[in-house]
């Protein structure tokens, strides 16, 4: 049995995703369920791309004990030892070095020669090693590179000091086949070939992602790379959830191990698509809603009589259990600290007192608080601790076929209360007109989305905007009442915009003296 090493990308090539904008407290959060999940490699971030996602990589590799984390750099000096500042307090810190080897890149994008390329290679891969203990590196669209020039840069950059060569299907070019005939073309061409890990890395566009990266561990991959939920660039990358359950039911066939808590996937998987607004569709593979769900008569009574008839996963191997009714409305705070606990959240105590208020007042009101309401009350409450603004309270005053209008207050950081009303052609439309008098936002929004997190009158709400102002951000509110969680998720995406422009301000007033 190989031992396959999991990379994820969901902070980087994932947050790439149209409409996604993580802050560094999402971040940070995502980071360590990957790190419960026992993701071997997490890369935290692009260090040099901007002020925050620096912050972002050094407080992930500041906090993660338990995974490699790594920064993506271009082969240039700049990049590499901005990410040597990012990471050096790092326990495992890693850096990603890529640099395009195709024809057409090198043509149109780069300006490059396949000489020069190779000069590159040589040169950063060498400054790295200097500085990393672990260097990776990509060769970008490596699928449409002319094979010997691919195997003459990987073993460039193996003899200088690269532990990881990766071979990414940038564009979601190939397929299975191609895919395994090119890493065992690098087996028999690249010298160096035993004294690295080789990865591969594969993006979505023909719907072919998590077929590839199974084609490339047939072909000697011991490295495999993608996102949670299958997120990214275009069409997204490979799904690592897919790829590591396909690995424990098809053992027999790819006689390969790896040693991710597969019981995580779930909460994985919906803590990433709350914090990113990226609905998972319910026929996805392993996370879907439908994916142990059976309706035709046939199965129920296969399933029924033998669950092995029409399940091949268990749903209790990606953490998919039934939900019991935990906690109520006589629990006290030990008890519910400590359930927080056995779900993986190590709560401060201002996180905690939060969550717990807002539990009982749940646990008053629904008639079954479920495991998946509890994951839902930590992401909203714990989000809400750092936001500049905080929902006290909210009047609609609803006329049909009229103009509706709405009261809001809302709370500063500093206890300040600020209150205004407006009118819109819907309840929600006012509110945000409120909410938009009181902090003078200048925004649109352009995204707006609701859905249960669970079945039934008493579910919760979770609503996902995004607006745009000098950039575009994300906010999400959790709540029984739809109005309400509707509120809290404006008021979020506004104090995500509200701080980018102060952070703006500051940076204009220094340059200017």
């Amino acid at each position: 049995m190989k031992h396959i090493q999991f990379m994820d990308t969901t902070l980087r090539d994932g947050e790439q995703s149209a409409g996604v904008n993580l802050n560094p407290q999402e971040k940070l959060q995502i980071a360590k369920q990957l790190e419960r999940l026992g993701i071997h490699v997490m890369e935290a971030g692009f260090a040099s791309a901007s002020l925050g996602d620096f912050q972002s990589v050094q407080e992930i590799g500041r906090v993660i004990q338990h995974a490699s984390v790594m920064s993506l750099a271009r082969a240039k000096e700049s990049d590499i030892r901005e990410a040597y500042e990012a990471l050096k307090g790092a326990v495992a810190p890693r850096l990603h070095i890529f640099i395009a080897t195709s024809d057409i890149h090198l043509k149109y994008k780069l300006r490059m020669s396949r000489l020069e390329v190779l000069a590159s290679i040589r040169e950063s891969v060498k400054l790295a090693k200097s500085l990393f203990p672990t260097v990776q590196f990509s060769a970008e669209d490596a699928t449409r590179t002319e094979h010997a020039f691919l195997a003459q840069a990987l073993e460039e950059a193996i003899r200088c000091g690269a532990d990881v060569v990766n071979i990414p299907d940038t564009v979601g070019y190939t397929n299975p086949q191609e895919y395994l005939s090119l890493f065992r073309y690098m087996q028999q061409h690249v010298p160096s070939y035993e004294k690295a890990i080789f990865s591969c890395h594969c993006h979505d566009d023909l719907g072919l992602a998590v077929a590839n990266s199974l084609a490339a561990i047939e072909g000697g991959a011991l490295q495999v790379e993608g996102t949670i939920n299958g997120i990214g660039e275009r069409a997204g990358n490979a799904a690592l959830e897919e790829i590591a359950v396909a690995l424990r039911i098809r053992e027999d066939h790819y006689k390969a191990q790896t040693n991710l808590v597969l019981k995580e996937i779930k909460a994985t998987s919906a803590l990433v698509s709350r914090l990113t607004g990226m609905v998972v569709p319910k026929n996805k593979a392993i996370v879907g809603a439908n994916a142990f769900a059976h309706e035709s008569g046939i199965h129920q009574d296969g399933v029924l009589k033998e669950a092995s008839t029409y399940e091949i996963i268990s749903p209790q191997l990606v953490g998919e259990e039934q939900n019991k009714l935990v906690l109520g409305k006589h629990s006290g705070r030990h008890a519910f600290t400590e359930r927080m606990k056995e779900i993986g959240y190590e709560l401060t105590e201002e996180e905690r007192d939060r969550a717990f208020r807002t539990f009982k007042q749940l646990a008053d009101r629904k008639k079954e608080v479920t495991e998946e309401d509890l994951h839902a009350l930590i992401l909203g409450e714990t989000s809400l601790v750092h936001q500049p603004y905080e929902v006290k309270h909210l009047q609609a005053h609803f006329i049909s076929n009229g103009t509706q209008s709405a009261t809001v207050v809302l709370e500063d950081a500093n206890g300040n209360v600020l209150e205004d009303a407006a009118t819109g052609a819907g309840s929600i439309e006012a509110i945000y007109n409120a909410i938009d008098r009181i902090l003078q936002l200048n925004c649109k929004l352009v995204d707006y989305r609701i859905q249960s997190i669970t079945q039934g009158q008493d579910a919760l709400a979770h609503v996902h905007v995004e607006l745009e102002g000098v950039t575009r951000v994300t906010g999400f509110g959790v709540a029984q009442d739809v109005l309400e969680a509707s509120a809290r998720a404006y008021v979020h995406a506004a104090g995500k915009l509200l701080k980018r422009s102060e952070m703006d301000g500051k940076t204009n007033r220094m340059l200017s003296r």
